[in-house]
């Protein structure tokens, strides 16, 4: 007789589905607001309101979690998408307008995952590891915006290099969460000063 197959409920799997959303949603927030080392499982269980043990069988470890939520977050990011539209502008200032809006979506719709990673630096095993995976693709990105911008007219008045890293420093991760969370400043004001400065500074 041939082996039965086994049955795999659709509604079941979307119940594990939900629930593995819901522990991570939870954990980020967790993480973000209180700091990697300060949350347990069971906290994150307790917020999501399962057990530790559905916990553990969804997601695995709070190391595990902290890897999906890496994965999670790199996913949302649409650095592809934004790049592809961004490389068909042909004037400086439409690029870093383009820059200056896309980064403060991102950083502003990813900004509970990347507290959560950045909390988790000085007490992860692999912190800097999970920050340089979490960032590279949007570094990679910006080194794009740069060289695109050399191929432009006018084109910066720095080498593409360090054009790469002034736009690293104005709308990467740290520049914004400098005006936005460690000055107050509100994220309409910080694109509106930081595309200034590029565009000043870049002219």
């Amino acid at each position: 007789m041939p082996p039965k197959r086994r049955y795999v409920s659709p509604l079941r799997e979307q119940a594990a589905a939900r629930t593995h959303a819901l522990i991570l949603e939870h954990a980020t927030k967790l993480f973000a607001e209180r700091g990697y080392g300060r949350v347990t499982v069971a906290d994150i269980a307790s917020a999501a309101g399962v057990a530790s043990k559905t916990v553990f069988a969804s997601v695995g470890s709070k190391s595990d979690i902290l890897d999906r939520i890496v994965d999670q977050g790199v996913n949302a990011s649409g650095y592809d998408r934004a790049m592809k539209d961004l490389l068909e502008l042909r004037t400086p200032e439409a690029v870093l307008k383009a820059l200056a809006h896309g980064t403060r979506l991102g950083n502003e719709g990813q900004f509970a995952v990347h507290e959560a990673i950045r909390k988790a630096l000085p007490v992860h095993e692999n912190g800097e590891e999970l920050w340089e995976r979490a960032t590279a693709a949007y570094r990679d990105a910006l080194r794009t915006a740069a060289r695109h911008l050399h191929t432009l007219t006018p084109p910066p008045s720095h080498s593409v290099k360090e054009t790469g890293d002034l736009l690293w420093y104005w709308f990467g991760p740290t520049g914004w969460r400098t005006l936005v969370v460690e000055n107050g400043w509100s994220w309409d004001r910080a694109e509106e000063v930081l595309h200034g400065t590029a565009v000043a500074t870049l002219r």
